[in-house]
């Protein structure tokens, strides 16, 4: 992960996500434990107001889709950097008022 690494202050972990706008949304938290026998799962950060920084697909022990999240101030998203198995990376602006590019 890039653009949010500094921003990352916790790391939760979660079986998958809803939603087909960006953030996406992560949903059924694991436990630490719970990825034990699992094939897929998403490893997302939070900053310190708890929101998404970023996540990994993580899919067979490997990272398949990576999303990067910044905010502006007033909490709407600002910027997007996707990146997919390939590496193919997709950069997205928006901006403060409506969260469109």
């Amino acid at each position: 992960m890039t653009a949010s690494s500094e921003n990352r202050i916790t790391c939760r972990l979660f079986i998958s996500y809803t939603g087909v706008k960006l953030p996406f949304r992560l949903v059924n938290q694991l436990e630490d434990s719970g990825v034990e026998n699992r094939n897929t799962f998403f490893r997302g950060y939070f900053d310190e107001q708890d929101r998404l920084t970023g996540f990994e697909k993580i899919a067979y022990g490997e990272v398949e889709l990576t999303h990067c999240y910044e905010y502006h101030n007033n909490g709407k998203l600002k910027h997007a950097e996707i990146t997919d198995i390939d590496g193919e990376v997709t950069v997205l602006g928006f901006n403060a008022e409506s969260n469109t590019g």
